[in-house]
């Protein structure tokens, strides 16, 4: 091929090229804003169903003792500050959920999270955990709490913040209140009664 025609022919292709990005370059830009936004029909996530308020009732165990705790303090109090709040100690937890006060009682699930000490003037805990269920036809599906435990009140109330499973688009409160509490060992069982609205 002669060297005119060749570099009439490699014009030919860029020329090309250049159209072909710069005309699809716009519809590309209008596909991903529509993939990250869009309206859809309640009825694909089957929120057709009319919403229902549950209510929950189980004990929560808090075991800092023996040789299997499940709660565990990763962030001890600093030396360096005189609390009596236990203001910075943090503890991650799996702490047991079941149907009675006793340990022996049904296991119905497990609260997976953490709690913190956040308040310098009183004793309360910030808390972020799931109740993981295993219980009936709850078995794999969760509620999570994130709230404040003004834990020195008799009772106490943090919200839920949401669910997945059967408790997807969950909304509602706990109410807590400690059954019983041992100055010892800091093992601690806490009566939970949780009501939730979910479809």
């Amino acid at each position: 091929m002669p060297a005119k025609h060749c570099l009439t022919f490699s014009f030919f292709l860029l020329f090309s090229w250049n159209i072909l990005t710069s005309t699809s370059s716009p519809s590309f830009e209008k596909e991903e804003t529509y993939d990250f936004v869009r309206s859809i029909d309640p009825k694909l996530l089957h929120l057709n169903n009319k919403e229902k308020l549950s209510h929950f009732r189980f004990f929560w165990h808090d075991i800092m003792s023996g040789k299997n705790p499940t709660s565990v303090t990763v962030v001890p109090l600093p030396l360096k500050l005189n609390t009596t709040t236990s203001f910075g100690l943090v503890n991650i937890i799996e702490n047991p959920l079941t149907l009675g006060p006793k340990m022996s009682s049904k296991l119905v699930g497990n609260a997976q999270g953490f709690y913190a000490s956040t308040s310098k003037d009183e004793f309360s805990l910030f808390m972020a955990m799931t109740f993981a269920f295993i219980e009936g036809k709850y078995n794999g599906s969760t509620i999570t709490i994130l709230g404040i435990n003004s834990s020195l009140n008799k009772v106490r109330e943090m919200p839920i913040v949401g669910g997945t499973g059967l408790f997807r688009f969950a909304r509602g409160y706990a109410q807590t209140k400690t059954y019983q509490y041992d100055t010892n060992s800091q093992d601690t069982t806490v009566e939970y009664n949780v009501y939730v609205f979910y479809y």
